[in-house]
């Protein structure tokens, strides 16, 4: 078990006009599962492969349990990896793969039997240890991968993207898995994932990246609650947060017939914004309420009846334009498309942002 610690660490491939990782500082614990997540193209898998050895530090460092491993091989750096589409050989029986790379560390066959027999069983692969990957499904697939990792008991285990190949249900269950698996071996785990839900579900901490910039890290319910950016507010959650940039007035936010009050803080924050002001409150903190009641109308679009609930989604005129908006609500007081509801954000749901800086205010 270690930690990992990168130390204004950048990589910037020949001929890119920006780093594809720009000054990433990032302390991850001892035994912390910590997932870098963000959009295509956002530098999380090239932060991944920088830790492994596989991308090279233009600038800055990289320290596991305090040692720099900038410089270091990929196999000097006591490492495991998961890969997206597992890298198994197809030759190579469950256990043969499982076992390859102790036996070119000359690992004991008796130390090899044991660590593959007990991570198999961790695993539920006991009875498929002698069958060929082709005959396997993909989530008994990805397990092989990660017990080949689970063997090496490295300091530190690294995952790109290890569930985007699986369907739906399998990559619920299987994310399940990988965090009470990772809660019982107790091994330092760098996870990179675009899916914003899996990031909330698994990592201890979740670290959002964007243009190969680090924007916030965070426990989940933090990252939730209280965003640091207007991105951040946005990439968080399903469905995503309402976040709108409207004129700012003495009495609060203008969208259009409806006024959110600001505090005087938020008010005297926002004056930097050019007369405008971004606030978010998320679907399932707005309210749909009777036309008398001052809520902004919205025209339903979609209704989609999610069983114990249902997302409202439609658009309403504000400033002469036309604007998304997303509600959660009660299936039993769900509307029809084409109907006109009018929504109101809940009193202290509100996220409120620089217009100008896109930072919270």
């Amino acid at each position: 078990m270690a930690t990992v610690t990168y130390d204004k660490a950048s990589r910037i491939y020949p001929g890119a006009e920006r780093p594809a990782v720009n000054e990433l500082n990032l302390e991850i614990g001892d035994g912390e599962f910590l997932v870098l997540v963000g959009p295509s193209g956002c530098g999380k898998s090239t932060s991944l492969r920088m830790l492994a050895g596989l991308e090279d530090v233009d600038r800055g460092r990289i320290l596991i349990e305090g040692k720099d491993v900038t410089n270091l091989p990929p196999k000097s750096r006591d490492i495991a990896m998961v890969f997206q589409n597992y890298a198994l050989y197809p030759h190579m029986s469950v256990y043969e793969n499982m076992a390859f790379a102790l036996k070119l560390r000359k690992t004991p066959k008796s130390e090899i039997d044991r660590r593959v027999k007990e991570a198999a069983a961790l695993l539920q692969l006991d009875e498929y240890l002698s069958r060929k990957p082709k005959a396997l499904s993909g989530g008994q697939r990805q397990r092989v991968a990660m017990g080949r990792a689970i063997v090496r008991e490295p300091q530190v285990f690294l995952m790109d993207e290890p569930l985007s190949n699986l369907d739906a249900k399998l990559r619920v269950q299987t994310r399940t898995q990988i965090a009470t698996l990772q809660a019982k071996l107790g091994i330092t785990t760098v996870y990179v994932t675009h899916d914003q839900v899996e990031a909330m579900t698994m990592g201890h901490r979740v670290a959002v990246m964007l243009d190969g910039v680090l924007q916030q890290v965070d426990t989940p319910r933090a990252l939730y609650d209280t965003p640091g950016n207007v991105f951040v507010a946005g990439f968080i959650g399903s469905p995503a947060m309402n976040l709108k940039t409207v004129p700012l007035t003495e009495a609060g936010a203008q969208f259009g017939a409806l006024t959110v009050p600001l505090t005087r803080e938020q008010a005297t924050a926002a004056q930097s914004g050019a007369g405008k002001v971004t606030v978010g409150f998320r679907p399932e903190s707005t309210d749909l309420v009777g036309a008398s009641e001052g809520g902004l109308p919205v025209v339903v679009d979609l209704v989609e009846d999610l069983g114990s609930d249902a997302n409202v989604y439609g658009h309403a005129d504000i400033d002469g334009g036309s604007e998304r908006f997303v509600v959660r609500t009660d299936r039993r007081g769900m509307p029809n498309m084409g109907e006109t509801v009018y929504i109101k954000p809940q009193t202290g749901a509100l996220h409120v942002f620089n217009a100008a800086s896109g930072e919270r205010i």
